[in-house]
């Protein structure tokens, strides 16, 4: 394989990290499986430049990237529907599409495991046509996220302990959002503080993300709860993997579906892949299954 890293020196754990020891354990590990790796350190603003002139080319086999999920989700949008595959370097907060692909979460286990790992197809889903990996998420998810910008933090335990208090906040001033659904053709109306919609169902007993990449299926996620508390209890059941357990929220699976929102306020109110976004007034979000090429370990399960 050639397989091109992309390294975001501001991203996540990378700020901390020996870069030049990491590049050359990338270059080493990848040449002993008998693949070639070219890495390149890029500052941040430059990530999303350097991802889109590299998936353009027509000799590469693997487009690899070290970051945060907003590199992740970038880099697996430029390659979503081509014949370059994505490999991650778990370097963010959470990592929770590596982690349902299996990845290590450690810097060096996840090199070693992708140069000896191979190449497959998993799902990707899309918000009117742009891609995301994990999720999409619109209420109160938007408003954690605005919350935990204001916040300070210099590290990954710092963003955790900053999206912890963003929660917190988000949830006692409870936005309430009107939405119009439609799940595979099927209408209905919705006052909810939160909607999540996931690329497949999550699993169960851990973070919240997919143990099946390959499920075919949108996750979908209703808040029912009105009270703070159980708003709150909820949230905290979502990120421990008990959302099971809870009858505050509603589940569906679907192919697709539509939400229509009519407030005048569209700016930085849905959440793509941890990334603010303009919610539009309708949002097709569709699954794609087996659309997306990634560098797996060789013993992922899926």
């Amino acid at each position: 394989m050639k397989v091109h890293a992309i390294l975001n020196r501001h991203g996540g754990t990378l700020r901390t990290t020996d870069l030049e020891l990491l590049s050359s354990a990338i270059r080493g590990e990848f040449q002993l499986h008998g693949h070639e790796a070219e890495v390149e350190l890029v500052d941040g603003p430059e990530v999303g430049e350097s991802i889109e002139r590299q998936a353009r080319r027509d000799d590469l086999d693997v487009l690899m990237v070290g970051g945060g999920d907003g590199t992740v989700s970038s880099a697996a949008a430029a390659v979503a529907g081509t014949q370059i595959a994505l490999g991650i370097l778990p370097a963010g907060t959470m990592n929770l599409f590596a982690r349902s692909l299996q990845i290590p979460m450690g810097l060096d286990p996840a090199v070693k495991a992708l140069a000896n790992g191979r190449i497959t197809d998993v799902d990707i889903a899309s918000v009117n046509g742009r891609y995301f990996v994990h999720q999409f998420a619109v209420g109160m998810h938007a408003r954690m996220v605005r919350t935990r910008e204001k916040l300070d933090y210099s590290s990954r335990i710092g963003k955790m302990w900053a999206s912890a208090r963003a929660v917190v906040t988000a949830a006692s001033a409870l936005p309430m959002v009107d939405l119009r659904f439609e799940i595979d053709g099927k209408a209905q109306v919705v006052r909810t503080p939160a909607v999540a919609i996931s690329n497949n169902i999550y699993g169960d007993g851990h973070l919240p993300y997919a143990d099946d990449p390959q499920g075919g299926k949108l996750g979908i996620y209703i808040m029912r709860a009105t009270s703070r508390l159980a708003v709150l209890k909820t949230t905290v059941d979502m990120m421990r993997g008990a959302w099971k357990d809870t009858d505050n929220l509603t589940v569906i699976t679907a192919d697709e579906i539509v939400i229509e929102h009519r407030r005048s306020k569209s700016r930085n109110r849905s959440v793509m892949d941890g990334e603010l976004r303009a919610l539009d007034r309708r949002s097709e979000v569709k699954i794609h299954p087996r659309g997306l090429k990634v560098l797996v370990p060789e013993e992922a399960a899926f």
